[in-house]
């Protein structure tokens, strides 16, 4: 599988790439590579291989997650760039 100049300039276009003529057949050149690679991978015979769901055997290795607080609600306030009274002053969003 190959691909042509005008195939790889609508690809860039959608990309919102732009490339000059040198880059292009560069492009080009490197693309049809990976489409090689990719076609010769769909030659192989995966009918009895099991499908990879984790790269590791070590399922749910995680910490507890216990609530606690670790900062004050007034040193959550201190470094804020505007507050009013205990709230955080922000910019307006919805008119």
């Amino acid at each position: 599988m190959s691909t042509d100049l005008a195939t790889l300039r609508k690809l860039a276009h959608l990309s919102r790439l732009e490339l000059d003529e040198t880059k292009e057949e560069k492009m080009l050149g490197e693309l049809n590579k990976i489409l090689n690679w990719v076609e010769q991978l769909r030659e192989l015979d995966t009918a009895n291989v099991e499908p990879l769901v984790h790269l590791s055997h070590e399922i749910n290795v995680l910490r507890t997650d216990e609530a606690k607080n670790t900062v004050s609600h007034q040193d959550g306030l201190r470094n804020a760039p505007r507050k009013d009274s205990d709230y955080f002053r922000v910019p307006k969003v919805l008119d």
